[in-house]
């Protein structure tokens, strides 16, 4: 008797659509920071009623992506000076704890990691800079998931979320960061395989105040 298939997921409710449809703009900088979005405007180009978006767009704006304007729409809140601040900063927190929990590193995240670097690469060389920025924020938060600290991991989506509408603007201005980049996760990913978790937390540190220093000069 064949196995049954396994049942579909359910499909997303209106208001997830309105969320993920706004968020992936923000995000990649296709809706950028002073844009005005407005109920109605949003509600024809997902398809659905205002209830939903209202319902989503309030998500938004507790993540900080968003500031509401009553009868008149959600303002995309640009990227400040001091929110880069903060999120580096927690990033250097969050992501040295987590890497040096991973030595040793389990074979299954090390294959994960090497996958993800494979598709930086590729999304690299085809020059889809969004696309690199999504696969270098999975390689970031493959380290920190495999910690098992779901408050960590939760906190960190939500840092990885701000700072990768930073990182596609990082990219198209300074285009040789890609290589650095590139070298910064093959390094981590050196350190893991070989076990060092000195070498590890170093290669993360050197890393995060590599892209602080790009995106607004030197942290502390």
């Amino acid at each position: 008797m064949l196995a049954s298939a396994p049942p579909a997921p359910p499909a997303p409710t209106a208001a997830e659509r309105v969320y993920q449809h706004v968020k992936e703009g923000v995000l990649d900088r296709r809706y950028e920071g002073g844009t005005l979005l407005t109920e109605g405007g949003l509600a024809e180009a997902v398809g659905v009623s205002r209830t939903p978006v209202r319902e989503a767009l309030l998500r938004l704006e507790t993540e900080g992506l968003l500031k509401l304007y009553p009868k008149k729409g959600a303002l995309v809140l640009p990227v400040s000076a001091q929110e880069i601040t903060d999120v580096i900063e927690t990033r250097l927190l969050v992501e040295e704890f987590t890497a040096t929990r991973a030595v040793p590193a389990p074979p299954a995240l090390l294959e994960r990691l090497e996958e993800l670097l494979a598709l930086q690469r590729r999304h690299a060389a085809e020059g889809d800079l969004a696309a690199m920025m999504t696969a270098d924020r999975c390689f970031h938060a493959e380290i920190v998931r495999n910690a098992g600290n779901q408050i960590l991991c939760r906190l960190y989506d939500q840092l990885r979320d701000r700072q990768l509408r930073m990182g596609v603007a990082l990219l198209h201005a300074h285009p040789e960061r890609v290589e650095r980049t590139l070298a910064d996760h093959a390094e981590i990913l050196r350190a893991l395989r070989a076990g060092e978790a000195a070498a590890v937390a170093e290669a993360v540190r050197g890393h995060v105040i590599r892209v602080g220093e790009m995106v607004r000069g030197p942290v502390r």
